[in-house]
């Protein structure tokens, strides 16, 4: 009977373990399709839209365990995020976005946020970079008027 006990009480264990680590994987996942719906809002001019996409971005960001999301990346990401929230003014939600881009870009390097490439492109005349789900260049820095300035710069796989 203790034996029984006991394998149950560890398979139960063990399935609690492996639904908390997919369920914090998809939340990883879910930070970075909310950075792209910002990237994206940005891209298309909306400040209204960029600053609703951060605020969810902050919701699942400040949720995710801090052990799957280290702590000192997790505050600048909210701090940049909270920013763009919090200015309806597109020109400087983009000046945040580049701060805001980096931080994503440090987490991708040392996490695998996506099953799918994530693409790292650059934009000589803002001087910054921007995290992408397509090699197509769609510039959140300029908007339609410079929509393909940039090029990718490195691949995440």
């Amino acid at each position: 009977m203790k034996k029984i006990f006991l394998i149950v009480a560890f398979t139960a264990t063990t399935l609690l373990q492996t639904s908390f680590a997919q369920d914090e994987s998809a939340k990883i996942t879910e930070i970075l399709t909310q950075y792209y719906a910002v990237k994206d809002a940005l891209v298309n001019g909306n400040g209204n839209l960029a600053a609703a996409r951060a605020g969810e971005f902050v919701k699942i960001a400040g949720s995710v365990d801090h052990k799957i999301l280290p702590e000192a990346i997790r505050t600048s990401l909210l701090r940049d995020a909270a920013a763009i929230t919090q200015i309806k003014d597109l020109k400087k939600q983009r000046e945040y976005f580049s701060a805001f881009s980096d931080n994503m870009a440090a987490l991708a390097k040392s996490t695998k946020l996506s099953s799918a490439p994530v693409y790292i492109a650059y934009c000589p005349m803002k001087k910054a970079s921007w995290l992408s789900n397509s090699s197509a260049i769609k510039n959140p820095y300029y908007g339609s008027s410079m929509l393909t300035c940039g090029k990718v710069t490195e691949i995440l796989k």
